[in-house]
């Protein structure tokens, strides 16, 4: 997109190719987290492959109060996301979601999430690590990091210059919902301690519409 410059006196500053991030602690999260620990963590004991397969094992499909809940604030905050980001036409999209339980020792690697929009996760329980047995300065257990998206963009970097900063990592808690786009790659450090990280991720799956090409300009 070009910018038309008009003479003033003084620099402007342009913010180019933000990555918006999106945060939210939902309300009530309690008493869904305790029924929502309870379904996944009966899924996880019967399904052996329940992360990987999560195209045909949709849990959104599931007639479930929790999961009714979860759907609900999930495509909420959809839309306030792309309000946020000025999208003021009509979006259509469906949900697809998938169970996480990591046990001790257990982590993400570093990925993305191809063919979708956006992408987040919901934290139904996330352990106290104040008390786990950390033998190593740099883990960060139970946080998520993501990464700038732009390759090779913190070769020049120099200290407190927040646009090449390489990696943005934040430690969610009980009932967090987050959303970001879906090339953004993360990864999720091991959980240190004996209870079991829950986490339900989902993308975001856009029902095609030529309304969303961009115009030409």
């Amino acid at each position: 997109m070009e910018q038309n410059q008009n003479r003033s006196i003084g620099p402007k500053f342009f913010q180019l190719w933000p990555t918006q991030f999106m945060s939210f602690n939902l309300p009530g999260n309690e008493q869904a987290n305790h029924i929502l620990s309870e379904l996944v963590l009966e899924k996880n004991a019967n399904l052996e492959n329940m992360t990987v397969e999560y195209i045909s094992n949709n849990i959104f499909n599931l007639d479930h109060p929790g999961i009714k809940w979860l759907k609900q604030c999930c495509d909420r905050a959809v839309l306030d996301y792309a309000k946020k980001i000025g999208i003021n036409y009509n979006l259509e999209w469906t949900l697809q979601g998938w169970a996480n339980v990591n046990m001790r020792g257990d982590y993400h690697n570093l990925h993305n999430h191809p063919h979708s929009w956006l992408s987040g996760t919901y934290y139904v329980s996330v352990p106290d690590q104040a008390e786990a047995d950390v033998f190593r300065s740099d883990l960060n257990p139970c946080a998520i990091s993501f990464f700038d998206p732009r390759p090779q963009a913190n070769m020049n970097s120099i200290r407190n210059d927040g646009q090449v900063d390489p990696e943005f990592r934040i430690l969610p808690n009980n009932g967090d919902i987050f959303l970001w786009p879906a090339f953004l790659h993360h990864l999720v450090h091991p959980n240190m301690s004996d209870k079991p990280r829950i986490s339900i991720s989902f993308n975001v799956i856009l029902k095609w519409k030529d309304e969303y090409i961009a115009n030409a300009e």
